[in-house]
């Protein structure tokens, strides 16, 4: 067994473990939610919709339970191979777990992507499997539109239970938490106790730059980029990171860099306040922008971010 993984026993203090996953429209509240959830930042969160690509893996510990959240990319109609590749993680990973979390943007209702997931939810999750609803985004929206929604929501899928929260304040996510605590399957905790996420550090550093890139050019920069760590070095000052922002085009690159450098250096002073504060310790970070064509048709590429390439 490894260090810091709980064995599970008979009486009250059993423990529990299993997966969760959350899926949803683009933009629903996913990656906030999952970071409400776990109490760390493991999942990128942006206004720009589908930017999370694979499955975020965040750990939360409930009293004596174990949940490993799975936030899969944003469920919608897919056009290109890189769209094609995030929908099909996002159904498996649902398919996998022990149980699925449908979050509805409130604000938006069952509006035509978020009616097609409920579509496919009610033929491919029949009776039996457990699934909740989870209306978001509550501050914002009249109880009377919340108990609406919710009802028509049921009438189409039969969920176990529905709640009501908002991602952002936090409001109703302590009741979600107890649900999905008691809900896992008994049995030994399957991560350490003080791992918040399966992806790597690299890969969770190159998320949160990833995070910074998409904030401030959301407009500007296509879905055709990426970001990579290429070297991680601890020093006695702290930690020095090296990553690469990969773009289609020379085009993108001079947006990305911006006048003088400075729109690459608030990206990369933006990243490394979160970095520090997610390591504890002092982070050096260097960021570079390299031009990769036809990145997005890559089959190694995919391989990186977690996802089966389409043919």
């Amino acid at each position: 067994m490894e260090p810091g993984v709980k064995e599970g026993g008979s009486g009250a203090a059993a423990t529990r473990a299993g997966f969760v996953a959350l899926i949803g429209a683009p933009n629903a509240g996913k990656s906030t939610l999952l970071n409400a959830l776990v109490g760390s930042k493991v999942s990128i969160v942006t206004h720009k919709v589908q930017t999370t690509r694979a499955l975020i893996r965040g750990i939360a510990i409930h009293g004596q339970s174990q949940i490993v959240f799975v936030d899969t990319p944003g469920i919608f109609q897919p056009r290109r191979r890189l769209d094609r590749a995030m929908v099909t993680t996002a159904w498996g990973g649902a398919a996998e777990a022990d149980l699925v979390a449908l979050l509805v943007d409130a604000r938006k209702g069952l509006a035509e992507e978020a009616a097609a997931i409920l579509e496919k939810l009610g033929a491919e999750f029949p009776a039996g499997r457990p699934k909740v609803l989870v209306l978001n985004k509550i501050d914002v929206v009249k109880r009377d539109l919340l108990l609406a929604l919710a009802a028509e929501a049921n009438e189409a899928v039969a969920f176990d239970r529905t709640f009501m929260v908002s991602a952002l304040t936090g409001d109703g996510v302590p009741d979600l938490l107890d649900y999905f605590a008691a809900a896992m399957p008994p049995g030994p905790w399957l991560y350490p106790e003080d791992q918040m996420s399966d992806l790597p550090m690299r890969a969770l550093a190159a998320e949160i730059t990833r995070e910074k890139l998409m904030t401030r050019l959301h407009e500007e920069l296509p879905y055709e980029s990426t970001v990579e760590t290429e070297a991680w070095t601890e020093t006695p000052k702290g930690v020095r990171i090296d990553q690469v922002v990969y773009v289609a085009r020379e085009s993108q690159r001079k947006i990305v860099l911006g006048k003088g450098g400075q729109t690459i250096k608030a990206i990369s002073m933006a990243a490394r306040r979160d970095l520090a504060e997610m390591l504890g310790r002092p982070v050096h970070l260097f960021l570079f922008v390299k031009v990769r064509e036809n990145w997005s048709d890559d089959p190694e590429r995919y391989r990186e971010m977690g996802l089966d390439f389409p043919r």
